[in-house]
């Protein structure tokens, strides 16, 4: 993973100064709490969750283990009180996934000529239900029906796909969501084999072969991650650890995709491109 290749060049290096206990909750979120029980019991010196949802159950198994962690929104999910000085045993970075949900949908209508249906598919454990509203009334105010599939575990992504693409929908934004970035590889087969353009969260999974995707860059968020790493290995306290957030967004395309799904991107929207993929 990026994330641990960072560490290195800071001084820590696994094998000989550095142990790390890894459970993916990608594929069984409805084990997070389990997994963040089990890292506790390890004796661990620092947890990293990803998402509102792992670290709220890390939170909920320790209160003395520093823990850091990406999420849409730390204060307002309610996981610090403060950007500048987080309280208790929490720090991290701030990605605004879900406000850029609404971005992204502008974008993929912008890259679909004459769409009239689009759907998302939205994780109940990371996108509430107001959220939802919004993006649906932007779409109306677009003259664009959306439908929305709402799903709890990443068995039921594919099913939710399908039922997509039947209802009519010509294009899928796939909302922020850990889940969603772990089972990204089901994802990305599922709307080829359907033919189905989809944007996504990270501009990485463009390049992964994903047909478009709006968002931070992976490397600086871990480089980030990385530093708050290496700090809490280091002693300082985590209310001197400032929430980080992300300063740069990014439209990566990847052409070629866009062509094995038979569309005709416009000139204007790939000059409008940070990278285009052929």
């Amino acid at each position: 993973m990026p994330f641990f290749n960072e560490l290195p060049r800071r001084g820590f290096i696994e094998g000989q100064n550095l142990t790390i206990y890894y459970r993916d909750f990608g594929p069984h979120v409805d084990l997070i709490s389990e997994y963040a029980t089990e890292l506790v019991k390890d004796r661990v010196d620092v947890i990293w969750g990803v998402g509102g949802a792992a670290i709220r159950a890390t939170q909920q198994a320790t209160k003395t283990i520093p823990i850091f962690g990406m999420a849409d929104d730390m204060v307002g999910e309610g996981l610090v009180d403060s950007l500048a000085r987080p309280n208790g045993n929490t720090t991290g970075l701030s990605i605004f996934a879900g406000e850029l949900d609404g971005k992204r949908q502008e974008i993929l209508i912008e890259a679909v000529r004459g769409l009239r249906r689009m759907a998302a598919l939205a994780d109940v454990n990371a996108t509430p239900a107001a959220k939802l509203d919004v993006l649906r009334e932007a779409a109306r105010a677009r003259n664009i029906e959306l439908s929305i599939h709402r799903i709890a575990g990443g068995e039921e992504i594919a099913a939710a796909i399908d039922m997509a693409q039947a209802s009519g929908a010509a294009a899928l934004n796939v909302l922020a969501s850990p889940m969603f970035f772990g089972n990204r590889k089901l994802i990305m087969d599922r709307v080829a084999a359907l033919r189905l353009p989809a944007m996504f969260q990270w501009p990485d999974t463009a390049e992964e072969g994903g047909f478009v995707a709006y968002g931070p860059r992976f490397a600086k968020l871990y480089e980030l991650l990385a530093q708050q790493a290496a700090k809490l290995f280091r002693g300082t306290k985590v209310a001197d650890i400032p929430v980080e957030q992300p300063t740069k967004f990014e439209l990566a395309i990847n052409l070629k995709t866009g062509k094995a799904l038979g569309l005709t991107i416009p000139e204007s929207f790939l000059q409008r491109a940070d990278e285009v993929i052929e």
